[in-house]
């Protein structure tokens, strides 16, 4: 049973949501997940989804499961490419993984609002620009 599991604090390992020109001012927008750490994260489980509201009416995206094998040390690797038409929602990003025999879990929400141009940074890691979740 989860109560039974012991959940270390996740250290090192960020979501970013980034944008790759692919024409001149026209973007790709991709999540990605940041393994800062100097080991392997392994069976890693993202679920991500959208929820919110569109001026008075409720609304929320499907839920999607990804599954990525492994993201190596100190390297990351792509979630799923992101709509910016969903921006104005919360967009979130549970992940769990196992680092040696230790799961790890966590919940990276993207706010309204916080997916701006504003707010964007150059992330080093992925050599994009975006918004990154620490």
């Amino acid at each position: 049973m989860k109560k039974d599991i012991s959940f270390l604090p996740v250290e090192g390992v960020k979501i970013a949501i980034a944008r790759r020109e692919i024409q001149a001012n026209e973007y790709e927008w991709h999540a990605y997940i940041l393994n800062r750490n100097n080991q392997s994260l392994t069976n890693v489980f993202v679920t991500s989804k959208g929820y919110g509201f569109n001026g008075e009416a409720k609304q929320e995206t499907s839920t999607l499961r990804h599954l990525i094998e492994e993201v190596e040390p100190n390297s990351y690797s792509v979630i799923e490419r992101i709509d910016p038409a969903i921006f104005h929602l919360s967009n979130e990003y549970w992940i769990s993984y196992f680092i040696e025999n230790q799961v790890y879990d966590k919940k990276f929400v993207f706010v309204p609002g916080s997916l701006a141009e504003s707010n964007l940074i150059k992330i080093q890691q992925i050599n994009l620009e975006g918004v990154l979740h620490e």
